[in-house]
């Protein structure tokens, strides 16, 4: 490496790093939308990681100076991040959700979901906090929106469901490292099949809904999450119809249904123009969130069977 002069020169803290891979991503034109919106917070995110740094207390990291071996770490890991497209989150091994660090990788899609915010108000004013002792999330994935609830709501039963297998292990292996396992159920099978007996308070659901023709123009990374946990059809909506059809039987009188649709928003409404959706706006971005009571599904009943084409349910 050379004199001590030399070395000096060549030693860099992790702001400075931070800011020199920030550029590095913006050049690059990579997509962020996975866990961060911009190259500042991506850049720390891999940076942070390979430092074994706290996000919690960022100011007191900045100043540290990176030994040669993590820099060259970081480099490899932005050199991945460019050149594969691969998302950061699966490069690190873990995402922020609701203020949670969970374990991902290509097995689940990266948390990102708004429904966060929604968790943090404890469902309210939708659902009074108090009722809250039974969470349903279907189409957990990483698990984050159901474990994100049962920290919200300690003292409630929380049931996660995928119809994945390899979801399902990266969810229990995020219910275990919340301490969770007492609380938390995570079981595997088509939408509400494992889960046939149970009521809920709430049924929170971030399915599926990325059309066919969409998915084809979405940047290259999310071509490295799993295809089952975003495509849904031609109009993004073959799984929305379908738990809307069912979610009554499973909610408790005066439950409500959570539910993410993202860009399907308008496909939905036009396949569903008389049901009163309540459309959730977001303090910190995002849309495409409805919710709905027990009785307006029950009042919509017959039009969710016809155009899913299943027949009534038994309630």
């Amino acid at each position: 490496m050379g004199n001590d002069s030399e070395s000096s020169q060549t030693q860099i803290t992790v702001e400075e790093l931070v800011r020199e891979a920030a550029l590095e991503l913006e050049e690059s034109g990579v997509f962020f939308g996975h866990g961060t919106d911009n190259p500042v917070d991506e850049a720390a995110m891999l940076v942070f990681h390979v430092m074994e740094l706290d996000h919690a207390h960022a100011d007191l990291g900045y100043s540290l100076e990176v030994p040669d071996d993590k820099r060259r770490r970081v480099e490899e890991l932005l050199a991945r991040r460019i050149s594969e497209r691969i998302p950061a989150a699966y490069l690190t091994g873990e995402a922020w959700f609701c203020g949670l660090d969970f374990y991902v990788d290509e097995r689940v899609l990266v948390p990102r979901s708004p429904i966060a915010e929604l968790i943090q108000d404890e469902f309210s004013p939708w659902i009074d906090p108090e009722r809250i002792h039974q969470v349903l999330d279907l189409c957990t994935g990483s698990g984050c929106i159901g474990i994100a609830a049962a920290v919200a709501f300690p003292e409630a039963r929380v049931d996660l469901a995928d119809l994945s297998p390899e979801a399902a292990e990266v969810a229990r292996i995020n219910v275990a490292r919340h301490g969770l396992v007492s609380q938390v159920s995570v079981y595997e099978g088509d939408l509400f099949n494992p889960v046939r007996g149970h009521r809920y308070d709430v049924i929170v659901s971030n399915p599926p809904y990325v059309a066919e023709e969409e998915f084809r123009s979405l940047p290259d990374e999310y071509t490295k999450e799993p295809g089952m946990g975003l495509l849904a059809g031609e109009d993004g909506l073959d799984l929305v119809r379908t738990i809307l059809v069912e979610a009554a039987d499973f909610l408790e009188p005066g439950g409500i249904l959570v539910m993410e649709v993202g860009s399907a928003e308008y496909a939905l409404e036009q396949a569903f123009p008389d049901v009163p959706f309540t459309w959730l706006e977001f303090e910190h971005g995002g849309s495409g969130v409805f919710t709905l009571s027990r009785e307006e599904l029950l009042a919509h009943s017959g039009q969710f069977e016809q155009a899913s084409g299943e027949p009534g349910h038994v309630r």
